[in-house]
């Protein structure tokens, strides 16, 4: 559901490095096929490492089940990118398609996607330009405690994916976010995510209720709980994206970041490795965003190649702002053709 306009928020003349219409026009073309591979693999995987892990848990060594499980909630937890493009309905190119795998995977995900898709319409018109976009607001938390939070199992963050679905549940809004994407008067909208809420809770409730009844404890722990357990790898993919970057600049080259990694990695993370690609052109289905990097990687900063190389950056740029809170990396950028 698209957000109503603020003819008082600022419009950004955001740039983006042109490219022909042909070009467009080919890079944004969607495909069933494609879409259906990335989709159906993931969640096909998912099926996969549930079901070794569920095996394991009865035939196997316990810490063959334990090894599996954690497999299984590291690729689980991708599905947060999964929810991601199909909120951005650029998958498929049968619309039809896009909700019930939407809503598949925002239950799988614990997500809500009437909330996000609010808020992600903001993050990609403003930014890292607050009070229009508080989605990501910098600086990131890198500290070492949100990484080990992040490293086997993390608690904290079931409990405030929880408490957000039973707030929303019980029909309540909270901060200034919230106020600014729900609005009293936008009753429809608010409707759509206190019923998200309500459906997304009354399933894992179900879930969970019936499995332990029939004695399938495997159950809820390679589903409900899935998404909190393994997100070391999702915690290196995705806190790239504007970590240590300028806020307040029209320019998703300086905001943005996009780095190289392997082929697994990157189909899990539904190739949001290239982050400014996809700010610069969000129309761009995720398995296209390869080749619109081939066409735009001459005007955009150098890519880091892979999560080590990636993270050195980062972290150089978080020492020297434990230093400096002010310091934000400025990233190099080429200079323009022809000059």
């Amino acid at each position: 559901m698209p957000m109503p306009s603020d003819p008082t928020k600022r419009r950004l003349s955001w740039y983006k490095t042109p490219l022909t219409r042909a070009d467009l026009a080919e890079l944004n073309a969607r495909s069933d096929l494609k879409g259906l591979a990335q989709t159906l693999g993931h969640l096909g995987l998912l099926l996969l490492t549930g079901g070794l892990a569920w095996y394991a848990s009865e035939r196997w060594p316990w810490y063959v089940f334990l090894l599996l499980l954690y497999f299984h909630g590291t690729c689980f937890t991708f599905l947060g990118a999964a929810f991601h493009e199909l909120t951005h309905q650029t998958v498929f190119r049968t619309r039809a398609l896009h909700p019930p795998f939407l809503y598949l995977v925002s239950w799988l995900s614990w997500a809500n996607p009437i909330w996000y898709w609010a808020s992600h319409q903001e993050h990609h018109k403003y930014t890292l330009h607050p009070p229009d976009d508080l989605e990501v607001v910098l600086p990131y938390d890198l500290s070492r405690k949100s990484f080990l939070r992040s490293l086997l199992i993390n608690p904290w963050d079931f409990v405030y994916r929880l408490r957000m679905h039973l707030r929303h549940a019980l029909g309540r809004t909270e901060g200034a976010w919230e106020a600014t994407l729900f609005p009293k008067t936008a009753a429809a909208l608010r409707r759509g995510v206190f019923t998200c809420a309500r459906l997304s809770l009354l399933g894992h409730v179900l879930v969970v209720a019936v499995s332990l009844y029939f004695g399938l404890w495997q159950i809820p722990l390679l589903v409900t709980f899935a998404p909190f357990y393994g997100q070391v790898l999702i915690y290196l993919a995705s806190n790239p994206q504007h970590a240590g970057l300028q806020d307040n600049v029209a320019d998703f080259r300086l905001c943005t970041r996009t780095y190289t990694v392997n082929p697994f990695v990157q189909f899990l993370y539904w190739h949001m490795n290239y982050h400014i690609d996809h700010h610069m052109y969000a129309a761009v289905p995720c398995y296209h965003l390869g080749k619109l990097h081939a066409r735009i990687k001459h005007d955009l900063p150098p890519s880091p190649a892979g999560l080590i190389a990636t993270w050195r950056e980062i972290r150089a740029i978080v020492a020297k702002q434990r230093q400096d809170p002010t310091y934000q990396y400025v990233a190099p950028l080429p200079a323009p053709r022809g000059s």
